[in-house]
């Protein structure tokens, strides 16, 4: 599976001669795995709230980067880091007093029933270890995804990244599911297939342990109507003894509009919840949060430790997000500007333009051709174009057709305009 909107470098023609060395010196330090984004990549030196500047001042509207949820360089947050960093930094195995306030306003913002936290690096650390503690709580090992999930780096998290590609096969005892579609039925349909994934699994003397989902489903083009259709596939794997874990690193930390947890519109409470990215606006952090009886077996059989999950830099990050989200507002913007947003891309009224589905800042948008088939390639040339009109925004999806909008949450009214009017041009130029 080709990684929808990379950067081809045979393809790389009339680049300046800087930009083009610049590129190269990145192949040849960084080896050949690494992936650019765009057809003409883009060059960046600084950011400030929802841009992202070049080396020739050139301001690009960010619509794309959930990491930097609160803003780039946001100054409480930069001064959080600036000033714990002057003061001490260190692992998890001294007492210090910031990791628990941060972990007892972080755990007071889920459920009564989540209780505990424990804090990782990536949201891949975070999910591996969600799965290590589902794994010690059920004694299963069958984990199920849907179909085009991403959920991690780790050679653990690959083999259940269907998004990933062939290089990256699914592990034997992973089952891949369908992606709920929008519509009142979706909830039982996506239900059947988890069922019966559980079924394949007895039939091959597997015993479930998670049902693992980005509870936006971002890589499968973002599907979020109508809340509540999680719940008959959370009722299922409990049924059959297994965990509901939600991955919260995409649509968490208030990017949904609707309180701080993606989980929360489908009126569930997980098992385990895993968090990352947006939870550090860039710096890099993630966690584990679970209800305490399933970290028993886990806690009285494995000695846990992580050098940099939880050190104080970190934990002084997290609580001036939190700060800021609840400061500005940020859910209640998210929702606004997002829902606006939303309705400003279904009034183009542009043939080829689709089935737009969003909750808060987190939108997709099918791109199809005249007889209503994916259409990859113009959804390619859309981000290529808003690219060129310098929005950065990209695709997702398993035909790779969804335009994938998820700014940061500090997006504003005239930022959605301005991305609707400049896809309105790239529309109209293609």
């Amino acid at each position: 599976m080709t990684m929808v909107n990379a950067f081809d470098p045979t393809k790389a023609i009339g680049f300046a001669a800087e930009e083009a060395a610049l590129i190269e010196r990145r192949r040849r330090v960084l080896g050949p795995a690494y992936r650019l984004f765009y057809a003409h990549p883009v060059h960046v030196v600084r950011g400030e709230g929802v841009w992202l500047y070049g080396p020739d001042g050139t301001a690009y509207l960010d619509a794309y980067n959930n990491v930097a949820s609160v803003g780039h360089c946001h100054p409480h947050v930069v001064a959080a880091l600036a000033r714990q960093a002057g003061t001490l930094n260190t692992h998890t195995r001294y007492v210090t007093d910031g990791i628990l306030d941060y972990a007892e306003r972080l755990v007071a913002t889920m459920p009564a029933e989540i209780a505990n936290i424990m804090f990782t690096c990536t949201g891949s650390e975070a999910n591996d270890l969600a799965l290590r503690v589902a794994k010690a709580a059920t004694r299963g090992t069958g984990v199920i995804v849907t179909e085009n999930a991403y959920h991690g780096v780790t050679d653990v998290l690959a083999q259940m990244s269907p998004s990933l590609g062939a290089g990256a096969p699914i592990a034997a005892t992973v089952r891949v599911v369908p992606a709920p579609v929008t519509g009142d039925e979706s909830g039982e349909r996506f239900a059947l297939g988890v069922k019966a994934a559980i079924a394949d699994m007895a039939a091959h003397g597997i015993r479930p342990s998670a049902l693992l989902v980005d509870t936006i489903f971002s890589s499968d083009g973002v599907f979020v109507d109508p809340p509540g259709f999680l719940r008959p596939a959370v009722e299922a794997i409990r049924a059959a003894g297994g965990l509901f874990i939600a991955d919260e690193v995409q649509p968490g930390f208030g990017r949904t509009g609707a309180g701080l947890w993606g989980f929360a519109r489908h009126g569930v409470v997980p098992d385990l919840v895993t968090m990352g990215k947006p939870m550090g606006d860039g710096h890099p952090m993630a966690a584990m949060a679970a209800r305490p009886e399933h970290l028993e077996a886990f806690g009285r059989e494995v000695r846990y430790f992580n050098t940099f999950g939880g050190n104080p830099v970190s934990c002084a990050v997290g609580m001036a997000v939190l700060d800021v989200i609840e400061q500005e507002d940020l859910v209640a913007n998210a929702r606004e500007v997002g829902a606006a947003l939303k309705q400003g891309l279904q009034g183009l009224g542009d043939r080829r333009i689709g089935e737009v589905r969003g909750a808060g800042l987190f939108i997709g948008a099918d791109i199809i051709d005249a007889k209503g088939a994916p259409d990859a390639a113009m959804a390619a040339a859309i981000v290529n174009g808003l690219r060129e009109r310098q929005v950065l925004i990209s695709a997702t999806g398993l035909h790779g057709h969804s335009l994938k909008i998820r700014p940061p949450m500090v997006f504003s009214h005239e930022n959605a305009e301005l991305l609707v009017e400049r896809l309105k041009a790239t529309l109209a130029s293609l």
